[in-house]
Protein backbone atom coordinates (compact mmCIF):
# COMPACT_ATOMS: atom_id res chain seq x y z
CA UNK A 1 0.00 0.00 0.00
CA UNK A 2 2.92 2.45 1.01
CA UNK A 3 4.25 1.39 -2.49
CA UNK A 4 1.25 1.90 -4.57
CA UNK A 5 0.83 5.60 -2.74
CA UNK A 6 4.48 6.93 -3.37
CA UNK A 7 3.65 5.68 -7.16
CA UNK A 8 0.19 7.71 -7.62
CA UNK A 9 1.05 10.66 -5.64
CA UNK A 10 4.23 11.03 -8.04
CA UNK A 11 3.04 9.62 -11.32
CA UNK A 12 2.37 13.38 -12.40
CA UNK A 13 4.31 15.72 -10.07
CA UNK A 14 6.71 18.12 -10.29
CA UNK A 15 9.30 18.84 -7.82
CA UNK A 16 10.19 22.59 -9.79
CA UNK A 17 6.94 24.37 -9.55
CA UNK A 18 5.51 26.10 -6.64
CA UNK A 19 2.25 23.87 -4.80
CA UNK A 20 -0.30 26.31 -4.94
CA UNK A 21 -4.15 25.70 -5.70
CA UNK A 22 -4.26 29.18 -6.38
CA UNK A 23 -1.15 31.10 -8.56
CA UNK A 24 -1.85 34.15 -7.45
CA UNK A 25 -2.07 33.39 -3.78
CA UNK A 26 0.93 32.98 -1.20
CA UNK A 27 2.11 29.71 -0.06
CA UNK A 28 2.22 30.16 3.94
CA UNK A 29 5.43 28.60 5.31
CA UNK A 30 6.53 28.86 8.72
CA UNK A 31 9.92 28.57 9.92
CA UNK A 32 10.99 27.50 13.41
CA UNK A 33 15.08 27.56 14.41
CA UNK A 34 16.88 25.19 17.03
CA UNK A 35 19.89 26.14 18.41
CA UNK A 36 21.81 23.43 19.51
CA UNK A 37 25.52 24.19 19.89
CA UNK A 38 27.91 27.29 19.34
CA UNK A 39 30.81 26.15 17.91
CA UNK A 40 33.10 29.14 17.78
CA UNK A 41 32.87 33.01 17.45
CA UNK A 42 35.76 34.40 16.01
CA UNK A 43 35.68 37.96 16.89
CA UNK A 44 38.85 39.16 14.42
CA UNK A 45 36.72 37.84 11.39
CA UNK A 46 33.66 38.22 13.05
CA UNK A 47 32.14 35.27 11.97
CA UNK A 48 30.08 33.14 14.15
CA UNK A 49 29.86 29.02 13.81
CA UNK A 50 26.50 27.28 15.28
CA UNK A 51 24.94 24.36 14.74
CA UNK A 52 20.98 24.29 14.63
CA UNK A 53 18.12 22.76 13.91
CA UNK A 54 15.35 24.52 10.89
CA UNK A 55 12.13 22.99 10.87
CA UNK A 56 10.15 24.25 7.60
CA UNK A 57 6.50 23.65 7.22
CA UNK A 58 4.30 23.99 4.23
CA UNK A 59 1.70 23.09 2.74
CA UNK A 60 1.72 21.21 -0.61
CA UNK A 61 -2.09 21.12 -2.64
CA UNK A 62 -0.54 18.39 -5.11
CA UNK A 63 0.32 15.60 -2.25
CA UNK A 64 -3.10 14.60 -0.96
CA UNK A 65 -4.42 11.64 -0.47
CA UNK A 66 -7.23 9.70 1.02
CA UNK A 67 -6.09 7.41 4.41
CA UNK A 68 -8.89 5.13 4.07
CA UNK A 69 -8.07 4.22 0.58
CA UNK A 70 -4.84 3.04 1.91
CA UNK A 71 -5.10 0.92 4.49
CA UNK A 72 -5.15 3.93 6.68
CA UNK A 73 -1.59 5.03 5.82
CA UNK A 74 -2.21 8.87 7.51
CA UNK A 75 2.06 9.66 6.35
CA UNK A 76 5.09 8.45 5.13
CA UNK A 77 8.64 9.52 5.12
CA UNK A 78 10.51 10.19 2.03
CA UNK A 79 13.46 12.38 0.46
CA UNK A 80 13.04 15.47 0.62
CA UNK A 81 14.48 15.64 -3.24
CA UNK A 82 10.62 14.23 -3.89
CA UNK A 83 8.90 17.40 -3.31
CA UNK A 84 9.05 21.17 -3.68
CA UNK A 85 11.18 22.89 -1.25
CA UNK A 86 11.24 26.43 -0.56
CA UNK A 87 14.60 28.02 -1.32
CA UNK A 88 14.82 29.30 2.15
CA UNK A 89 18.76 30.44 2.85
CA UNK A 90 20.86 32.44 5.28
CA UNK A 91 21.08 35.82 3.97
CA UNK A 92 24.48 36.46 6.69
CA UNK A 93 25.96 33.84 5.71
CA UNK A 94 30.02 33.93 5.58
CA UNK A 95 30.59 30.07 5.03
CA UNK A 96 33.41 30.36 1.67
CA UNK A 97 31.63 26.71 0.87
CA UNK A 98 27.77 27.87 1.10
CA UNK A 99 26.89 24.35 2.61
CA UNK A 100 22.93 24.20 2.96
CA UNK A 101 20.86 21.78 5.05
CA UNK A 102 21.03 18.31 4.96
CA UNK A 103 19.30 15.97 2.83
CA UNK A 104 16.96 14.63 5.03
CA UNK A 105 13.61 12.72 4.61
CA UNK A 106 10.25 14.90 4.84
CA UNK A 107 7.35 14.00 6.72
CA UNK A 108 4.06 14.30 3.86
CA UNK A 109 0.52 13.86 5.71
CA UNK A 110 -2.46 12.93 4.13
CA UNK A 111 -3.70 16.28 4.31
CA UNK A 112 -0.76 17.56 2.14
CA UNK A 113 1.30 19.18 4.99
CA UNK A 114 4.94 18.43 4.75
CA UNK A 115 7.28 18.53 7.70
CA UNK A 116 11.26 19.24 7.01
CA UNK A 117 13.58 18.91 9.77
CA UNK A 118 17.03 19.44 8.49
CA UNK A 119 20.17 20.08 10.92
CA UNK A 120 22.69 22.79 9.33
CA UNK A 121 26.07 24.26 10.75
CA UNK A 122 25.91 27.55 9.55
CA UNK A 123 28.51 30.30 9.45
CA UNK A 124 27.17 33.66 9.85
CA UNK A 125 28.42 37.23 10.11
CA UNK A 126 28.22 38.84 13.34
CA UNK A 127 28.62 42.45 13.92
CA UNK A 128 31.73 42.12 17.28
CA UNK A 129 31.74 45.35 19.23
CA UNK A 130 34.67 44.40 21.60
CA UNK A 131 34.70 47.76 23.53
CA UNK A 132 33.86 46.16 26.92
CA UNK A 133 36.00 42.98 26.44
CA UNK A 134 36.45 40.70 28.52
CA UNK A 135 33.09 41.85 30.10
CA UNK A 136 31.03 42.53 27.14
CA UNK A 137 27.95 40.61 25.21
CA UNK A 138 27.22 40.38 21.90
CA UNK A 139 24.07 40.25 19.15
CA UNK A 140 24.47 37.58 15.85
CA UNK A 141 21.42 38.00 13.98
CA UNK A 142 20.92 34.51 11.64
CA UNK A 143 18.66 35.89 9.39
CA UNK A 144 16.59 33.53 7.33
CA UNK A 145 14.55 34.40 3.98
CA UNK A 146 13.61 32.81 0.45
CA UNK A 147 15.97 33.62 -2.29
CA UNK A 148 14.08 34.00 -5.59
CA UNK A 149 10.30 33.96 -4.55
CA UNK A 150 8.62 37.54 -3.20
CA UNK A 151 6.21 37.94 -0.18
CA UNK A 152 3.47 37.83 -3.14
CA UNK A 153 4.69 33.79 -3.62
CA UNK A 154 5.95 32.89 -0.59
CA UNK A 155 4.30 34.86 2.95
CA UNK A 156 7.41 33.43 5.56
CA UNK A 157 6.64 32.90 8.90
CA UNK A 158 8.06 32.41 12.25
CA UNK A 159 6.57 29.65 14.22
CA UNK A 160 7.55 30.63 17.81
CA UNK A 161 8.34 34.35 19.21
CA UNK A 162 11.91 33.10 20.16
CA UNK A 163 13.91 30.41 19.30
CA UNK A 164 14.23 26.93 21.13
CA UNK A 165 16.98 26.38 23.24
CA UNK A 166 15.32 23.49 25.06
CA UNK A 167 18.34 21.03 23.88
CA UNK A 168 21.51 23.94 23.69
CA UNK A 169 24.74 22.29 24.47
CA UNK A 170 26.35 25.38 27.14
CA UNK A 171 29.30 26.33 25.74
CA UNK A 172 32.59 27.38 27.96
CA UNK A 173 33.31 30.81 26.83
CA UNK A 174 29.37 32.12 25.94
CA UNK A 175 25.96 32.31 27.78
CA UNK A 176 22.84 32.38 25.98
CA UNK A 177 20.78 35.42 27.43
CA UNK A 178 18.05 34.61 24.64
CA UNK A 179 16.83 34.14 21.52
CA UNK A 180 14.09 36.35 20.46
CA UNK A 181 12.65 35.92 16.86
CA UNK A 182 10.94 38.95 15.16
CA UNK A 183 9.56 38.88 10.89
CA UNK A 184 10.71 41.53 8.77
CA UNK A 185 9.37 42.93 5.21
CA UNK A 186 12.01 44.41 3.09
CA UNK A 187 11.92 46.10 -0.15
CA UNK A 188 15.09 45.94 -1.95
CA UNK A 189 16.72 47.97 -4.52
CA UNK A 190 16.77 45.59 -6.68
CA UNK A 191 13.10 44.30 -7.18
CA UNK A 192 10.12 46.03 -6.93
CA UNK A 193 8.60 43.05 -4.44
CA UNK A 194 8.46 42.99 -0.94
CA UNK A 195 10.77 39.81 0.45
CA UNK A 196 9.75 38.63 4.31
CA UNK A 197 12.50 37.18 6.28
CA UNK A 198 12.69 35.75 9.84
CA UNK A 199 15.56 37.00 11.66
CA UNK A 200 16.57 35.45 15.21
CA UNK A 201 18.77 37.75 17.03
CA UNK A 202 21.54 35.38 19.26
CA UNK A 203 21.68 37.27 22.93
CA UNK A 204 25.30 36.43 23.94
CA UNK A 205 27.38 36.77 27.10
CA UNK A 206 30.73 36.32 27.71
CA UNK A 207 32.21 34.06 30.59
CA UNK A 208 34.92 36.44 31.61
CA UNK A 209 36.77 34.00 34.46
CA UNK A 210 38.95 32.62 32.16
CA UNK A 211 40.13 36.30 30.79
CA UNK A 212 40.50 37.44 34.13
CA UNK A 213 42.74 34.95 35.80
CA UNK A 214 45.17 35.21 32.47
CA UNK A 215 44.89 38.40 31.30
CA UNK A 216 43.71 41.04 33.41
CA UNK A 217 44.91 39.84 37.46
CA UNK A 218 48.20 39.57 36.01
CA UNK A 219 48.32 42.69 34.58
CA UNK A 220 46.78 44.04 37.75
CA UNK A 221 49.82 42.92 39.97
CA UNK A 222 52.33 44.03 37.42
CA UNK A 223 50.57 47.24 37.87
CA UNK A 224 50.96 47.15 41.53
CA UNK A 225 54.54 46.03 41.32
CA UNK A 226 55.82 49.16 39.21
CA UNK A 227 55.60 52.06 41.92
CA UNK A 228 57.83 49.75 43.85
CA UNK A 229 60.42 50.79 41.72
CA UNK A 230 60.78 54.27 44.02
CA UNK A 231 61.05 52.04 47.12
CA UNK A 232 64.36 50.27 45.69
CA UNK A 233 67.58 51.65 46.87
CA UNK A 234 69.09 54.00 43.70
CA UNK A 235 72.47 52.49 45.20
CA UNK A 236 71.35 49.09 44.11
CA UNK A 237 71.56 50.09 40.08
CA UNK A 238 67.98 48.12 39.34
CA UNK A 239 65.76 50.69 39.47
CA UNK A 240 65.58 51.43 35.67
CA UNK A 241 65.64 47.76 34.86
CA UNK A 242 62.54 47.04 37.14
CA UNK A 243 60.68 49.66 35.15
CA UNK A 244 61.61 48.76 31.63
CA UNK A 245 61.27 44.90 32.30
CA UNK A 246 57.54 45.74 33.92
CA UNK A 247 57.02 47.78 30.52
CA UNK A 248 58.04 44.74 28.57
CA UNK A 249 56.39 42.65 30.48
CA UNK A 250 52.82 44.50 29.62
CA UNK A 251 53.76 45.20 25.84
CA UNK A 252 53.78 41.04 26.02
CA UNK A 253 50.08 40.84 27.51
CA UNK A 254 48.73 43.74 24.83
CA UNK A 255 50.02 41.84 21.82
CA UNK A 256 47.96 38.69 22.92
CA UNK A 257 44.70 40.42 23.50
CA UNK A 258 45.43 42.55 19.85
CA UNK A 259 45.69 39.51 18.00
CA UNK A 260 42.56 38.17 19.05
CA UNK A 261 40.65 40.98 18.59
CA UNK A 262 39.09 42.79 15.23
CA UNK A 263 41.31 45.20 13.77
CA UNK A 264 38.22 47.98 14.86
CA UNK A 265 38.65 51.84 16.23
CA UNK A 266 36.75 50.82 19.65
CA UNK A 267 39.88 49.62 21.58
CA UNK A 268 38.71 46.82 23.94
CA UNK A 269 38.47 48.25 27.93
CA UNK A 270 41.29 45.87 28.65
CA UNK A 271 43.48 46.90 26.15
CA UNK A 272 42.84 50.65 27.74
CA UNK A 273 44.30 49.19 31.15
CA UNK A 274 46.97 48.13 29.38
CA UNK A 275 47.59 51.36 27.66
CA UNK A 276 46.80 53.35 30.40
CA UNK A 277 49.29 51.17 32.73
CA UNK A 278 52.36 51.31 29.77
CA UNK A 279 52.01 54.79 29.77
CA UNK A 280 51.87 55.35 33.86
CA UNK A 281 55.12 52.69 33.66
CA UNK A 282 57.15 54.68 31.20
CA UNK A 283 56.29 57.99 33.34
CA UNK A 284 57.70 56.60 36.45
CA UNK A 285 60.52 55.11 34.54
CA UNK A 286 61.57 59.03 33.30
CA UNK A 287 60.51 60.24 36.84
CA UNK A 288 62.91 57.69 38.49
CA UNK A 289 65.93 58.36 35.93
CA UNK A 290 65.33 62.42 37.18
CA UNK A 291 65.48 61.52 40.40
CA UNK A 292 68.59 59.17 40.08
CA UNK A 293 70.49 62.07 39.05
CA UNK A 294 69.39 64.13 41.75
CA UNK A 295 70.41 61.09 43.72
CA UNK A 296 73.58 61.23 42.41
CA UNK A 297 74.58 64.77 42.46
CA UNK A 298 78.08 65.61 43.36
CA UNK A 299 80.40 67.63 45.79
CA UNK A 300 80.04 70.10 43.28
CA UNK A 301 76.18 70.43 43.41
CA UNK A 302 74.84 73.43 44.41
CA UNK A 303 72.89 73.93 47.81
CA UNK A 304 68.99 72.69 47.97
CA UNK A 305 67.30 75.71 47.19
CA UNK A 306 65.25 77.58 50.33
CA UNK A 307 61.84 76.43 48.96
CA UNK A 308 63.06 72.56 48.28
CA UNK A 309 64.54 72.71 51.97
CA UNK A 310 61.56 73.85 53.43
CA UNK A 311 59.10 72.13 51.21
CA UNK A 312 61.19 68.81 50.75
CA UNK A 313 62.94 67.85 53.29
CA UNK A 314 60.76 69.18 56.23
CA UNK A 315 57.37 69.26 55.11
CA UNK A 316 57.21 66.19 52.77
CA UNK A 317 59.91 64.31 54.90
CA UNK A 318 57.81 64.47 57.61
CA UNK A 319 54.45 63.44 55.88
CA UNK A 320 56.10 60.65 54.72
CA UNK A 321 58.03 59.27 57.41
CA UNK A 322 61.47 59.34 55.10
CA UNK A 323 64.22 59.49 58.23
CA UNK A 324 67.86 59.36 58.16
CA UNK A 325 69.47 56.87 60.61
CA UNK A 326 69.19 58.33 64.32
CA UNK A 327 66.30 60.53 62.89
CA UNK A 328 63.24 60.61 64.35
CA UNK A 329 60.15 61.23 62.25
CA UNK A 330 58.33 63.54 64.74
CA UNK A 331 61.60 65.54 65.39
CA UNK A 332 63.82 65.56 62.42
CA UNK A 333 67.36 66.80 62.79
CA UNK A 334 67.40 70.11 60.67
CA UNK A 335 69.59 70.19 57.78
CA UNK A 336 72.43 72.21 57.53
CA UNK A 337 72.93 71.55 60.87
CA UNK A 338 74.08 68.54 61.42
CA UNK A 339 72.92 66.40 58.71
CA UNK A 340 74.98 63.50 56.91
CA UNK A 341 78.89 64.13 57.03
CA UNK A 342 81.56 64.12 59.54
CA UNK A 343 81.52 66.24 62.32
CA UNK A 344 84.27 68.91 62.77
CA UNK A 345 86.50 67.68 65.69
CA UNK A 346 86.44 70.28 68.29
CA UNK A 347 88.72 73.31 68.15
CA UNK A 348 89.50 72.73 64.10
CA UNK A 349 87.57 75.95 63.29
CA UNK A 350 88.95 78.29 66.57
CA UNK A 351 91.74 80.60 66.37
CA UNK A 352 94.29 79.58 68.57
CA UNK A 353 94.88 81.52 71.93
CA UNK A 354 98.17 83.42 73.25
CA UNK A 355 100.90 80.36 74.39
CA UNK A 356 102.96 81.04 77.70
CA UNK A 357 106.28 80.58 76.03
CA UNK A 358 107.51 83.35 74.67
CA UNK A 359 109.00 81.68 71.58
CA UNK A 360 106.73 78.45 70.13
CA UNK A 361 106.50 77.01 66.84
CA UNK A 362 102.71 78.60 66.63
CA UNK A 363 103.90 81.84 65.43
CA UNK A 364 105.70 80.44 62.96
CA UNK A 365 103.87 82.19 59.60
CA UNK A 366 104.56 78.81 57.56
CA UNK A 367 103.28 76.44 60.01
CA UNK A 368 99.84 78.55 60.82
CA UNK A 369 99.00 79.07 56.81
CA UNK A 370 99.59 75.51 56.53
CA UNK A 371 96.90 74.55 59.62
CA UNK A 372 94.80 77.01 58.26
CA UNK A 373 94.82 75.51 54.92
CA UNK A 374 94.18 72.31 56.14
CA UNK A 375 91.26 73.59 58.00
CA UNK A 376 89.77 75.61 55.41
CA UNK A 377 89.98 72.25 52.97
CA UNK A 378 88.00 70.01 55.92
CA UNK A 379 85.33 72.55 56.15
CA UNK A 380 84.56 72.62 52.38
CA UNK A 381 84.61 68.86 52.11
CA UNK A 382 82.09 69.00 55.57
CA UNK A 383 80.30 71.34 53.49
CA UNK A 384 80.71 69.39 49.94
CA UNK A 385 79.11 66.14 51.77
CA UNK A 386 76.63 67.98 53.76
CA UNK A 387 75.13 69.75 50.00
CA UNK A 388 75.19 65.75 48.62
CA UNK A 389 73.90 64.24 51.53
CA UNK A 390 70.94 66.73 51.57
CA UNK A 391 70.11 66.12 47.84
CA UNK A 392 70.26 61.91 48.74
CA UNK A 393 67.48 62.71 51.12
CA UNK A 394 65.85 64.93 48.74
CA UNK A 395 65.97 62.36 46.09
CA UNK A 396 64.38 59.94 48.75
CA UNK A 397 61.51 61.62 49.98
CA UNK A 398 60.56 62.09 45.84
CA UNK A 399 61.07 58.48 45.11
CA UNK A 400 58.76 58.23 48.06
CA UNK A 401 56.21 60.74 47.29
CA UNK A 402 55.96 59.18 43.85
CA UNK A 403 55.61 56.02 44.97
CA UNK A 404 52.26 56.50 46.95
CA UNK A 405 51.05 58.73 43.80
CA UNK A 406 51.60 56.13 41.31
CA UNK A 407 50.01 53.27 44.32
CA UNK A 408 47.06 55.55 44.29
CA UNK A 409 46.84 55.87 40.41
CA UNK A 410 47.23 52.15 40.02
CA UNK A 411 43.94 51.57 42.40
CA UNK A 412 42.61 53.90 40.87
CA UNK A 413 42.57 52.97 37.21
CA UNK A 414 41.56 49.09 38.60
CA UNK A 415 38.32 50.34 40.63
CA UNK A 416 37.77 52.86 36.88
CA UNK A 417 38.08 49.36 34.66
CA UNK A 418 36.15 47.08 37.38
CA UNK A 419 33.01 49.64 37.27
CA UNK A 420 32.81 50.19 33.74
CA UNK A 421 33.05 46.46 33.39
CA UNK A 422 30.21 46.30 35.97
Amino acid sequence: LAHKLLHDLFANYSSALRPAEDTDRALNVTLQVTLSQIIDMDERNQVLTSYLWVRQAWLDAHLTWDKDAYGGIDSIRIPSSYVWRPDIVLYNNADDRFGGSMETNVVLRSDGHILWDSPAITKSSCKVDVSYFPFDGQQCRLTFGSWTYNGNQIDLRNRLDTGDLTDFVENVEWEVLGMPATRNVITYGCCSEPYPDVTYTLLLKRRASFYIFNLLLPCVMISFLAPLGFYLPADSGEKVSLGVTVLLALTVFQLLVAESMPPAESVPLIGKYYIATMTMIAASTALTIFIMNVHHCGPGARPVPPWARRLILHHLARALCVCEVGESCSSPRQAGTGGTGPREPPGAGTQPGPCPRGRCLCHHHVLLSSVGYIAGCFRRHRAAQRRAGEWKKVAKVMDRFFMWVFFLMVFLMTVLVMGKAA
